[in-house]
């Protein structure tokens, strides 16, 4: 699968046995901190920090599943241009009907009673656009998760244009909840990889993605997924203008965020979703009275939660967005930024 996944131009990467998540990194990065962009290790022919080190080389390929022939096949969307929808089916208790469809208010006389998944938000969006069902699109190749979840593969018709990956549950940057998006900075598990779990199956008979529709594409530059575009203001917006003052509050911010980073010394016993919880809750208060730009923050601190735990980026931004959104909602302004 890998070879020939590789063979459509889409760079990929191992999996670590029976899970869904990237090879452990080499001992060496496990002990010394550094940016994913300047390890080592891709010169010298191994895999390190998830998909960064995704590749289309066929030796590169037959050597690194060769050591490892039990590795899951990982596929990085951005190079490979792909733009994944990851609909979920987790057991979890229904948001308000603001954060359903970010963006879009859903008025009191709908009926939401058995919306339970990302199936039925995602459902819910495109009846609202008057669309087919992406997750009945039978044109385009759907994986089915072992999870009972359903991954969505489209190709990026434009290139030129850049969509973020984003969570489901993020109070930022969501198409719907429980929907998560993956694209620049994200990649998906590729259909036939074995976990402990199950299988990822593909559906039907198709195995290309379909390019992007047009209304998707829209929704995703609604929702702030293209690089440069400011997604739809929540119900709960934040103040995020740069003040005057705002040096001494990343003074205060900085050295929480270097422990974060810090944690990228051991793989383990760091403490390292306590730190971030707790600098990403310092970052949302901050914002909230004004002394931050939150999206400036946000990124600080995902760039140091994926250094530090570049395996996990998934859980790592929904740590902080959860973090942030906690904090924004109870402003604060410390001793001398009043």
């Amino acid at each position: 699968m890998a070879r020939w996944l590789a063979g459509r131009q889409w760079p990929v990467h191992p999996l670590a046995p029976g899970r869904k998540t990237p090879a452990a990194n080499c001992e060496e990065c496990r002990l010394r901190s550094h940016e994913p962009s300047r390890c080592p290790c891709h010169a010298r022919g191994r895999w390190c920090h998830g998909f960064h080190s995704a590749t289309t080389e066929l030796a590169l390929i037959d050597a690194w599943w060769s050591r490892e022939p039990r590795a899951g096949v990982g596929v990085s969307c951005g190079p490979a241009h792909l733009v994944v929808l990851d609909v979920d089916a987790h057991a979890s208790q229904v948001p308000d009907r603001n954060r359903l469809l970010p963006g879009i208010a859903i008025p009191e006389q709908v009926d939401l009673a058995g919306l339970a998944s990302g199936f039925d938000t995602l459902a819910l969006l495109a009846a609202y656009r008057q669309e087919p069902n992406p997750a009945e699109d039978e044109t385009t190749l759907r994986v089915r998760t072992p999870s009972g979840g359903l991954h969505i593969w489209y190709v990026n018709p434009e290139p030129a244009v850049r969509y973020r990956s984003s969570t489901g549950s993020s109070p930022r940057t969501a198409l719907a909840w429980q929907v998560d998006v993956r694209a620049h900075g994200g990649y998906i598990v590729a259909p036939t990889t074995r976990t402990s779990a199950g299988v990822y199956t593909p559906l039907g008979a198709v195995r290309d993605p379909a390019p992007l529709p047009a209304w998707l594409a829209a929704e995703l530059t609604r929702t702030g997924h293209v690089a440069g575009a400011a997604p739809v203001p929540g119900p709960r917006p934040v103040r995020t203008g740069r003040l005057p003052r705002t040096a001494p509050a990343q003074a205060l911010l900085q050295p929480l965020i270097e422990t974060v980073r810090e944690c990228g010394v051991h793989a383990e016993g760091t403490g390292f979703t306590e730190k971030l919880n707790r600098a990403a809750y310092t970052a949302g208060g901050l914002a909230g009275a004004g002394h931050l730009d939150q999206a400036e923050a946000r990124q600080a601190l995902t760039e140091a939660a994926h250094h530090a735990r570049p395996h996990q980026t998934r859980r790592n931004e929904t740590i902080i967005d959860a973090a942030l959104s906690a904090g924004a909602s109870r402003p604060f302004h410390p001793k001398g930024l009043a």
